[in-house]
This record gives structure tokens, C-alpha cells and sequence, in this order.
């Protein structure tokens, strides 16, 4: 009896090849399914259509946030880059602008887009501080802010709800917030507790410490645990969030990144050479400090999960977390709304019967919309 013969590497089937014939000479694995090819086929389908990324930025003039936004990927992407480097006038409310920019990198394409809020704390000053914050209690600052991330769920929803809605939704929803906190040394002024405390609800905040290089290593990493202190006493939960590690190796992972939060950051889209080398720095009369330098400042690390590691957690986070409980209240909402006008207790109604309603009672047979949203929510 002849020895079977073993092949040196058994091969999927080729294209056209639905029994397992010989394909260039290799005998082909009749167990091959294919089931994997899914992942090859997403990604073709995720590279036709791109990426959308939207990140806001909070903190007062003069911390460097344009700057950061610039380094982190490597281009003019901030609001000042593109409209000048004019002196701006501060203004006595917060204002929200955004811009938008195409990147492309080795054939992926990303809409990113980045929302700066001038305005935000630039009014105060140390004598009319702690005056301000308790007259007030900052809702001139957390406010509009907060209206603003709002209004992109309602926008979203609204899309949502349409009979003939889009094949895909523009999604202007905040992915992210980086929240920047001047590098004082000591804690954190009412006005970063309060406003993170409230937003921390409503979108992924990532905290940074800004200009990190004026502080000596021992004034950051006292900094940096006093605010992780009062982080906890305050119950603001910063992405990334404990609650939605999704298990054990996630909870590593991210146990590691909640151990260095607040990130102590540096900024500079300048290059310069050091010891043969064109890098990112700034430089000072004692040596260059090295933006991507983790051993100069935690850049790297910010950049790695927003960018390299934790991107599409963030999004999903802000789809199936964030905006989720947005789109609950506002339907409940308009079951409140509805039951009310049609005399039944809103319990019996579904979100279905709602929508159904809607339509029913409009003169105009394609999209049901819901209410304005109430106060609460803005």
C-alpha cells in the first residue's frame, strides 16, 4: 500500500473553487469555510467610507490647546491655525466653533472634526473668582457647552426618525471632550469640578494637565494625584469609564490609563534637531523638551488612546452609552407628551405607538419629529 501523501501547507480554496481541486499545485483544505474573509471584507467597506471623528476642547485662552491639537496629528487642524494668528478678542460668553478637516494616512481616510469653546473661564480673574462661582454656581460656563453636545444627539436623532432617513447619518456628535486644567500644582478650581462633573454625564471627558513643563516632576506627580483625589470625592467618572470595561484584559488595560489620568501633556508643532534627530520639542535655554518623549512629558500616552488604541471605544461609547440615554429621555419625553393628549397612561405606550401617533396625527405622511427637548436636558 502506497503512504499517504501530506502536503507541505494546506491552502483555502481559490476564487472559483468550490470542491477543493488543485489550485497552482497546493491541495487545498476542504474544512476552509472562509468565515474570516468577513474581516477583510469590513475593512474594505470601513476604507470606502471613511472615518468621523469629533473632538471638543475646553479650557481657558493661553493653555495651549490649538497647539495640542496640532501635535497630536501633525497638522493645522485647530480653529487658529486656519483662521490666523490675529490677536482674538475675548469674548464674555462662551462661544462654540468648530471647523472640520479631510486627513489621509497610508490610504485611510478621517473627517475630523474640532470644536473650541473661547470664552470658557477667560471672564475670571483671581479677586471675582470664588464670588463668581457661587452667584452663578458656572452655569455661564458648563451651559452652553453642554447645549451644544445636546443639540448634536437631538440632530442625530432627529436623522434617526426619519421614514426616509439617510444611508448614513452625519454624525456630529462629541466623541470626546479633552478638558484642559492650568498646571497650578495644587487642585482643582470649582469651575473644573463643576463642569466635569457635569459633562462627565453626558461625553467622554479626557483631562489633561496643560503646559505640564512648568512643573517640576515632583509638583506633577503630587498634582496629578491630588486631582485623581478629587476626582473620586466628587464622583466624575473620566474615560475611560470603569463601568464599561468590557472584561478582564479591558480592565487591565484600561486600570493602567485611569493610573495615569490626568495626562501631564506638552505641546509644539515646531521641529528641531537633537543628537542627529528632527523631532517635536520646545526649546528652553536648559535643553529641548521632547514632545513624544514619555520620559519628558505623557503626550504619547494621550495620543495612543485617542488616536492608536481606544478610538473606536470612545465612539462606541458615545453611540450605545451616552447618546443612548439621550435618545431614551427625549422618547420618554414625548411618551409623557403623547399619553397625556390622547388620555392613556403613558406605560402603555411603546416607542413604536409613539411614532405611529405621530404619524396618525400629522397631515403630512413622511416624518414623525419629536417635541423640543425640556430644559433639563440643555
Amino acid at each position: 500500500m502506497s503512504e499517504a501523501v501530506v502536503p507541505d501547507a494546506m491552502v483555502p480554496p481559490a476564487v472559483g473553487s468550490l470542491y477543493g481541486e488543485k489550485a497552482g499545485g497546493a491541495i487545498v483544505d476542504f474544512s476552509y469555510v472562509g468565515i474570516d474573509a468577513i474581516l477583510e471584507q469590513m475593512r474594505r467597506k470601513a476604507m470606502k467610507q471613511g472615518f468621523e471623528l469629533n473632538i471638543m476642547v475646553v479650557g481657558q485662552s493661553g493653555l495651549g490647546k490649538s497647539t495640542l491639537m496640532n501635535t497630536l496629528f501633525k497638522s493645522k487642524v485647530s480653529r487658529k491655525s486656519v483662521l490666523g494668528t490675529g490677536q482674538e478678542k475675548i469674548p464674555k460668553t462662551i462661544e462654540i466653533k468648530s471647523i472640520s478637516h479631510d486627513i489621509e494616512e497610508k490610504g485611510v481616510r478621517m473627517k475630523l472634526t474640532v470644536i473650541d469653546t473661547p470664552g470658557f473661564g477667560d471672564q475670571i480673574n483671581n479677586e471675582n473668582w470664588y464670588s463668581i462661582i457661587s452667584v452663578l454656581s458656572c452655569k455661564i460656563f458648563w451651559q452652553p457647552i453642554m447645549k451644544f453636545i445636546n443639540d448634536q444627539y437631538e440632530a442625530y436623532l432627529q436623522e434617526e426618525i426619519n421614514i426616509n432617513r439617510k444611508k448614513r447619518i452625519p454624525d456630529s456628535r462629541i466623541h470626546c471632550c479633552i478638558y484642559f486644567i492650568p498646571p497650578t500644582g495644587h487642585c482643582l478650581r470649582p469651575l473644573d469640578v463643576e463642569f466635569m462633573r457635569r459633562l462627565s454625564k453626558v461625553v467622554n471627558i479626557v483631562p489633561v494637565i496643560a503646559k505640564a513643563d512648568t512643573l517640576t516632576l515632583e509638583e506633577r506627580d503630587f498634582f496629578k494625584k491630588k486631582i485623581r483625589e478629587e476626582l473620586r470625592a466628587n464622583g466624575i467618572d473620566v474615560y475611560p469609564q470603569k463601568e464599561f470595561d468590557e472584561d478582564a484584559e479591558d480592565r487591565m488595560i484600561n486600570e493602567k490609563i485611569r493610573e495615569m489620568i490626568p495626562f501631564a501633556v506638552v505641546g509644539s508643532d515646531q521641529e528641531y534637531q537633537v543628537n542627529g534627530r528632527r523631532l517635536l520639542g520646545r526649546k528652553t535655554k536648559w535643553g529641548t523638551i521632547e514632545v513624544e518623549n514619555i520620559a519628558h512629558c505623557e503626550f504619547a500616552y494621550l495620543r495612543d488612546l485617542l488616536i492608536r488604541t481606544h478610538m473606536q471605544n470612545i465612539k462606541d461609547i458615545t453611540s450605545s452609552i451616552h447618546y443612548e440615554m439621550y435618545r431614551v429621555r427625549r422618547l420618554n419625553e414625548n411618551n409623557t407628551a403623547v399619553a397625556h393628549a390622547n388620555g392613556v397612561p403613558e406605560h402603555h405606550l411603546t416607542a413604536h405607538e409613539i411614532l405611529t401617533h405621530e404619524m396618525q396625527d400629522s397631515d403630512l405622511p413622511s416624518t414623525p419629529s419629536l417635541p423640543p427637548p425640556s430644559p433639563d436636558l440643555t
